[in-house]
């Protein structure tokens, strides 16, 4: 098992993908957005771009998000885009990094996607070494991502869920997870999103995207494809809310690849997820309150007469005589009469 690194600070809101378009508006405006998040592949090397990345690191916190690495290649990692990474976050010193549960590199060729992986004893060796390897090489914890799937092998001995938690368990990696790719592949696999969430375990999960994502249709069936083109949809949402009631605020990422919009947008997003996190939080604490009140009200207060007799206090001394000799208490309003003689 892997050292245990200790990840650096980044708050518990949302942030949002930083992509080029947008790059010069976030120089000049600098907006409130709770952290920015990168691609690693595209601040390997020198340019505008990469100015730009360490100018606006001064002002906000960073996520640098691994697409390349192909942690389930059984060859090993690629040493020389290790060793990119590995730069990349000793330049930006990066609060949270993170990597996709994906192969896609084959002798040596990079392919434009991330493949799913089977899903046995022999891919869970493979990927542990390899996510080893690179929180060695980093000196520093790593999240892993979840995948959106299209189809499962048939000789998977275990589901992706019980997968990452195995590697959780087996490396000390913490998990990102990515609630858009999980409402795609329940849907497309058919199985419970929610469940899928609940079987993780919760103490790793260090980040969450949210996403939008395309529907096409395959003759009779629909398929969602996993496109961040759009907006976050509301089932999205919902199984956002789920996670959050039960794991509690996470550093959030709204991301946005494709028909990438104009800024605000994104910063809109991302302020709809502040609002829900809060609103959760909110509410929890409202039924603590009740609870605390409800139990206060329900618990009897219990007085020994005698344990306060023997500490000598004539008050609770004479009340606790006084019940002895009256055990009752006649509830009955007074007389007319009664009240005039004692006022009498």
């Amino acid at each position: 098992m892997s050292v245990i690194f200790s990840p650096l600070a980044i708050p518990a809101s949302a942030g949002i993908g930083l992509r080029s378009p947008h790059i010069a508006e976030m120089l000049t405006r600098r907006p409130s957005a709770g952290w920015l998040e990168v691609h690693a592949e595209n601040y390997m090397g020198d340019g505008a771009g990469v100015e730009a990345l360490e100018k606006l690191r001064q002002i906000y916190p960073l996520s640098v998000h691994g697409v390349g690495l192909s942690l389930g290649s059984a060859q090993g990692l690629d040493r020389d885009h290790l060793e990119r990474l590995r730069k990349v976050c000793e330049r930006f010193e990066p609060d949270l990094v993170s990597e996709h549960l994906a192969w896609s590199v084959a002798d040596g060729a990079y392919l434009n996607d991330l493949l799913p992986l089977r899903y046995d004893e022999e891919a869970l060796a493979v990927v542990a070494r390899n996510v080893e390897t690179l929180q060695d090489t980093l000196k520093r914890r790593v999240l892993i991502e979840n995948l959106s799937a299209y189809l499962a092998f048939a000789d998977s001995s275990m589901n992706e869920a019980e997968f990452l938690a195995a590697l959780v368990a087996r490396t000390g990696c913490g998990l990102l997870l990515d609630v858009n790719n999980v409402h795609v592949s329940a849907h497309n696999l058919q199985y419970d999103a929610k469940a899928f969430i609940d079987a993780l375990p919760a103490e790793a999960i260090g980040e969450i995207h949210l996403a939008g994502h395309a529907t096409n249709q395959v003759g009779t069936d629909t398929v969602l494809i996993d496109d961040h083109g759009s907006r976050v949809p509301p089932v999205v949402w919902a199984l956002y809310q789920h996670a959050i009631e039960w794991l509690g605020p996470r550093p959030t990422l709204i991301e946005w690849d494709t028909d990438v919009p104009v800024l605000d947008v994104l910063l809109g997003e991302a302020m709809w997820a502040d609002m829900l996190t809060a609103s959760i939080v909110f509410s929890r604490k409202q039924a603590a309150r009740r609870d605390r009140a409800t139990e206060a009200r329900a618990r009897p207060i219990a007085v020994s007469f005698a344990r306060e007799t023997a500490t000598s206090m004539p008050v609770l001394a004479a009340f606790a005589a006084a019940r002895v000799a009256k055990p009752t208490v006649s509830l009955a309003p007074p007389s007319l009469e009664e009240i005039y003689h004692a006022a009498a």
